[in-house]
Formats: C-alpha cells, sequence, structure tokens
C-alpha cells in the first residue's frame, strides 16, 4: 500500500481518460477567451490545504510562495484550447502536448516544469537561485528506488547510531527533544548575578486545542521541575520539587525584560553586541509503551551535551558544517540586531555535531540523482533542526519550522529535535525520508491530478506521465537527447536560439520585500560543502545576485522584470504565448510590469482570476485585505493577432464576470483580488497597439473599476 493509499480517498475516472493530443497553440486559446476560472479554482482550493501529499515532487525542499500544480495544469490546458468547454476537457483528461516546448524563466520549485513535463511537453527551467535549481531537478529527476535506498542505508550505517547515542537519556530511552531558553544578563545587575531566563510564559507545552485538552507542562522558574498545570483554570504553579509557587507569566514582555530585582530592559540592550547564551530546562522522552514523558534536564543530559561539544571540536576538519556570514538585508536584519552574523550560530553544538555527520556521509556518496535527492533531503532537515525552531504543541506536528514567518526570527523558547529522528518523530531525517522522498517517488511513478469529478475535485490517477527525465545541458536538449533543460542562471539571457519556445508559462516575484536569495542562504551555507550537483556555485558565498527580479522599489522592480520580458519575447514563436500568476494590491507594481511587457513588445490579451496560495497562511492572515486569488497575465507577442481594442468598462465587465464565477465555484474573493484582477486589466490596455490613454490616466479610471466591481460583487475592504 503506497503512502497516497494510506493517507486519502482517490477514485479513478469511472470510463477511463479520453486522450487528447494538442501539438500547436491556436490563434485564440481559452486562456485568452474562455478560462475555466471557477473549475480549476475549485481543484485548486482542494489542493492548498496538502499541496506536499497532491503535489508531493515539488515539496521534496522548502522553497517559498510554492504555486498549485492544479492552476498551472490549468494554464497549459488552456492554452492549448480554444474554448471554455475545450479547456475543461483538456484538464480533465489525458492532454499530452506533443512536441511543444514549455519555457519557465522563473522556476521556484519546479510547479511549471512539473506539470507540463506530466503531460509529455519539452521543458526549460531557469532560476537565478541554485538552491531554487536543487528542487527543480528533484521534481524531474529519475530516481532507482533500489538505488535510493541503498543510499540511505549507507548514510545510516554510517550516522546513525552516533546520532541516537547523543539524543538519549540516562535510562536509554530516546529524546524525541530538548527544550531551551535563551539568556540575557540585565545591565544594571552585579555581573555575578543569574541572567533572566527569556520566557514570555512559563507554560512550555499545551495542546493545539487547550479548551479541549486543558493538561499542559510548565517549567518551575526556581528548580526547572516540570509541573502540570491546567491551562483553563491556572494562573499560577506550584511546584512539587521545591514546593514554591510561581505565576505563568515569565520576565519577558515584547521586547522588554524584568529581571528578579525589578529592573526593565529591552532583550536586545541586554544581549550587547554577543548571540545570547542557551540553556536546556526540559526534555520530551518517548517511553518504551510509546508515551511522550516531560522531565527535567538532569546531570546525565548535561555532560552529554558537553560530551557533543567536545566531539565537535576534535572532529570539526571531517564534518560537512556551515559556512558563511549573514548580509544585510530586509529578511536577515531582524538575525543581525539579535547578534547573529554567522550561519553556524543558528545551531548549538550536538545540532552542528550531528548535522555534520549526516552531511559528511551524504557529500562522500557516489554522485548520481539518488545522491542528490539525499542533499536535497539533507538541506530540508536544516529547516526543523535549528535554533530559530519552536515547539508547537501535542495533537501537531511537534516542530515549528524556522520559516513559519518570511523572515529570520529568533527564538526565545528553541526546540532541538532529534535530527536522525524515531517513527515518533517530526522534521528528522529517517522520518522526511518517507514523508517527502518516498512519497515524491510514488507520485512519479504515478501522478494524480484534482479534476472535476461530479460536482467537486476529486483525485484521479493515469491522466499524467510518469515523472522521469533525464537531466542534461542545452546541446542535450536541442538535439532530443533529453526533454529536460534545468539550469541555473539570469533569466535575462537564455542559451536557446530565436523563436523556440511555444509557451513561457511562470510565476515571477512580486514587488516585495521577500528576498528568497536572503533565506536560501540559510540552505546555501551548507549545499556548498555538499555540492549537491554539477555546475553548484560552491564557491559563491551567498545565492544573491544583481540580476535578482525581487524589489519593494518600483523603478528597479520594472527594470529587472523587464530584461527577462525581453528575453521570453525572443524565445517565442510568433504564435507563442507568454502566460504569468501575479498579485499586486499596490498600483505601482502593476504600472511596472505593464511598462516592462509593452517595452518587450508583448501585449496583454487577457487577465484572468484563479486560485492562489493557502489563504490561511499566516503571511496572508496578518493583512487587513487578505488575498486569495492571482491574477493570470497572458500575453502574446506584438506581431500576433490580437483581440479588438477593448475599453475600460469592457474589461471591468469581464473581471466582474470572471470573479463571480470564483465566487460561485465557492473560492473566496477578497478587496485586494477586486484591486488585483481589476487594476490589472484596466492597466493593460496600455499594452495594446492603437491605446491612446496615457497609464496616467489608465490608473485613475482603474481605481473608479475597483469600486465598482467591488461594489457589485458585495465586497468591502477591511481597511480602516
Amino acid at each position: 500500500m503506497t503512502i497516497f493509499e494510506q493517507e486519502s480517498m482517490f477514485r479513478a475516472a469511472d470510463d477511463g481518460p479520453t486522450s487528447i493530443i494538442r501539438s500547436v497553440v491556436p490563434a485564440a486559446t481559452a486562456l485568452e477567451t474562455g478560462f475555466p476560472a471557477g473549475a480549476v479554482s475549485a481543484a485548486a482550493e482542494r489542493e492548498s490545504w496538502r499541496k506536499e501529499v497532491h503535489r508531493p515532487a515539488t515539496h521534496t525542499h522548502k522553497w517559498w510562495a510554492q504555486r498549485l500544480g492544479s492552476v498551472f495544469r490549468g494554464i497549459l490546458a488552456a492554452a492549448v484550447a480554444e474554448d471554455e468547454q475545450d479547456a475543461i476537457e483538456c484538464y480533465s483528461n489525458a492532454l499530452r502536448l506533443d512536441g511543444l516546448v514549455v519555457c519557465d524563466p522563473f522556476a521556484g520549485s519546479g510547479t511549471t516544469l512539473a506539470e507540463a513535463a506530466k503531460l509529455g511537453a519539452k521543458v526549460v527551467g531557469r532560476d537565478i537561485n541554485p538552491v531554487a535549481t536543487l528542487v527543480q531537478r528533484q521534481a524531474l529527476a529519475q530516481w532507482d528506488r533500489a538505488r535510493l535506498d541503498h543510499a540511505f542505508k549507507q548514510v545510516e550505517s554510517q550516522v546513525r547510531h552516533e546520532i541516537d547515542r547523543l539524543h538519549r537519556d540516562e535510562h536509554g530511552r530516546p529524546v524525541l527533544y530538548y527544550f531551551w531558553v535563551a539568556l540575557a544578563p540585565c545591565p544594571q545587575c552585579p555581573p555575578d548575578e543569574p541572567p533572566v531566563e527569556l520566557f514570555s510564559r512559563y507554560v512550555f507545552a499545551q495542546h493545539a486545542y487547550p479548551k479541549k485538552y486543558p493538561t499542559s507542562r510548565a517549567t518551575c522558574p526556581h528548580c526547572h521541575a516540570v509541573v502540570i498545570v491546567n491551562v483553563v483554570k491556572d494562573d499560577q504553579l506550584v511546584c512539587d520539587s521545591c514546593g514554591r509557587t510561581s505565576g505563568l507569566t515569565g520576565p519577558v514582555n515584547r521586547a522588554n525584560m524584568t529581571c528578579r530585582q525589578g529592573h526593565r530592559t529591552k532583550v536586545l540592550d541586554a544581549l550587547g553586541d554577543q548571540p545570547p547564551q542557551f540553556r536546556m530546562y526540559a526534555k520530551q522522552v518517548l517511553g518504551a509503551d510509546g508515551a511522550r514523558l516531560y522531565e527535567p534536564i538532569d546531570d546525565f543530559d548535561l555532560a552529554l551535551y558537553a560530551e557533543a561539544e567536545k566531539l565537535l571540536d576534535e572532529r570539526r576538519s571531517e564534518l560537512v558544517l556551515p559556512v558563511g556570514t549573514l548580509d544585510d538585508g530586509h529578511n536577515t536584519r531582524q538575525a543581525i540586531r539579535w547578534n547573529y552574523r554567522e550561519w553556524r550560530q543558528f545551531f548549538n553544538a550536538r545540532q552542528l555535531y550531528s548535522l555534520g555527520l549526516l552531511g559528511s556521509a551524504i557529500r562522500d556518496l557516489i554522485p548520481n540523482s539518488e545522491r542528490e535527492a539525499l542533499a536535497a533531503l539533507f538541506s530540508g532537515v536544516l529547516e526543523f533542526n535549528n535554533l530559530f525552531c519552536s515547539f508547537k504543541g501535542e495533537g501537531t506536528g511537534a516542530v515549528r519550522h524556522m520559516f513559519s514567518n518570511h523572515v529570520l526570527k529568533p527564538e526565545r523558547t528553541p526546540l532541538e529535535a532529534h535530527p536522525w529522528g524515531t517513527p515518533a518523530s517530526s522534521g528528522a531525517f529517517s522520518t522526511l525520508y518517507q514523508s517527502r522522498i518516498i512519497r515524491a517517488w510514488e507520485y512519479k511513478r504515478q501522478p494524480h491530478d484534482l479534476v472535476p469529478v461530479g460536482n467537486s475535485p476529486e483525485r484521479v490517477f493515469g491522466l499524467s506521465q510518469p515523472l522521469s527525465l533525464k537531466m542534461g545541458d542545452v546541446e542535450d536538449f536541442e538535439y532530443g537527447r533529453t526533454g529536460a533543460y534545468v539550469h541555473c542562471g539570469s533569466s535575462a539571457s537564455f542559451d536557446l536560439p530565436d523563436a523556440s519556445v511555444d509557451l513561457v508559462i511562470t510565476d515571477p516575484p512580486f514587488m516585495d520585500n521577500v528576498h528568497y536569495s536572503e533565506l536560501a542562504d540559510f540552505f546555501h551555507a551548507w549545499l556548498r560543502r555538499i555540492h549537491p550537483f554539477d555546475n553548484y556555485p560552491v564557491q559563491s558565498a551567498t545565492t544573491r545576485h544583481p540580476d535578482e527580479v525581487q524589489s519593494a522599489d518600483p523603478a528597479e522592480f520594472g527594470r529587472a522584470i523587464a530584461a527577462v520580458w525581453k528575453e521570453c519575447s525572443r524565445l517565442l514563436k510568433p504564435n507563442g504565448i507568454l502566460a504569468f500568476t501575479f498579485h499586486q494590491a499596490r498600483i505601482t507594481g502593476w504600472v511596472e510590469l505593464v511598462k516592462a511587457l509593452e517595452a518587450a513588445g508583448l501585449v496583454i490579451t487577457a487577465i484572468q482570476p484563479v486560485k492562489a496560495e493557502m489563504s490561511t497562511s499566516t503571511v496572508k492572515s496578518s493583512a487587513a485585505d487578505p488575498s486569495n486569488l492571482d491574477s493570470i497575465v497572458v500575453c502574446r507577442p506584438a506581431g500576433h493577432t490580437i483581440p479588438e481594442m477593448a475599453t475600460v468598462e469592457a474589461v471591468r465587465e469581464r473581471s466582474t464576470t470572471a470573479l463571480r464565477e470564483c465566487q460561485e465555484a465557492g473560492v473566496k474573493v477578497g478587496y485586494a483580488d477586486v484591486e488585483s484582477v481589476v487594476r490589472g486589466s484596466v492597466l493593460a490596455l496600455h499594452t495594446l497597439p492603437g491605446n491612446s490613454l496615457t497609464v496616467e490616466s489608465l490608473t485613475a479610471a482603474a481605481g473608479e473599476a475597483v469600486t465598482e466591481a467591488a461594489a457589485v460583487l458585495g465586497v468591502r475592504s477591511n481597511r480602516g
């Protein structure tokens, strides 16, 4: 029984899928005239809740803003269909894109590449970040299961015993998690005074549903015993070990701490110019009967950690360890303010030693695609095993990984997990091997898709080809020796001939502050010591690049993306299509995008709404008007026959109709979605030949169109 059969139900099409072959892009496509936004968005809505289950091939490693495979399957199907019904048929059946070349210049986690390859297209992927390139390669690569398991067992035989030995208690029981707390000296107290333990609350382990399961664990601030408390009823703890009573609230309130003498200080001021020191105070042990037991730290635990420190110092030269320093940036600034200057400071000594053993064992494997898969797995394990992780609690996955926010956010009460793990572990190498690598291997052999079956999207097998492509260079690709060309580099310059691509389908960076390279450097600091694939930039200290298309500055964003659109225009065949998903509530983002497309000789022929990533994500839910939809921007080369000149009123009505279709499919449409789709549709008129309206006049018209569309759709803004 496969992982898929264990985890969810699926059904096959009763009569088997219909085979549909398309080898040309029509002069007018459903993507431009009749995109099935409702059907595709309904499938995407279901996928968004468990993306790693529905599209595991593109989720073997962390990447940010991973897009939904259902959406990109829908875009590809509509791009070769002539009307909406034809698009639904192509989307719901065994579509084959024989002979078509699909390119993604911002390939990210490889969603476009995987969906196009499943449909039999030849694929070209380019991303400026080598960590993203690694993720894309895993989505497409051929893996031999026997070689994969053999490589895993080789690594296990070399490191598991030693890692297990350093994660046990005095009785030999596995320790699943160690609980730590950051320390800071009070600047107003004498130097020999104990440092402040940076707890905001002494309760460290409670259930995800505390009203239903109120029994929780707290640490005694005086003796560090583990105390059982009822978080619904109790406002203090009574320690059975030392007999003292304490409140549940700790000495930290937001950015400030209060020492036992009552001195109030900002935490960052107390740290001075050093990152925080940490103290272990509790552990979770796996009992022989499978019970999870919370116990205080004892002398055995302290001695075992001291041994790990000694081993790290003695064996440092033979281990794979992170190298490099943090550069200033929006996403690194908070960590730097906490005085984290080097990537190695994100880990304690036992984590460095254990992960160093694991990394060196993978580094020394015979180079092949299976070694590369384990290198990617190792890199993925890092996000669950560092000092920026925390405890999520009972009744859920235990480890809250470090990227739950899109910044490197220091953690005052970090969780140290068992990096090799047990069947009861979370975020460990052995468990992620099953849930990421083996799940992806099963999916790649027998892909499944969410398509309309009756009145709802269902999981259906047999619509897509297996994902098992041989990687090659540009010459291999051009001569047909490989069906995939995946390369790390700037997308402002491809090594492909003019008019060689049928479809450019992508998800470019949005105009915002989330610079993926600043976050990806956390992985790169380790990967450059492993060298996961040929041409991985092991000599580069950072994945940052001057040609990155990511900036909160509109002019800089426009300049960078214009260079890529110009190159895409060169690559496209005369009847080709560039289509990309985009969301930008800021009008300046749309203005720069439209100008960039016009400068590249591309005409926007349609903008279609579609379901975006999970609407309950932390980043989205914190916004006053959270977004739930993306806009699909559809473009043709300027010489292609285009629709008749449209008006502001016409595009507003078309946008409103498409948004209503999403509402009727059960997909929530927020005010920010109306802003993005309607503004983009109005500003798109600027790219049409014969347009006489200035960007300024279209911008003003777009504002009025948003107000009118929102009223028709019954959508209101939550902004003050």
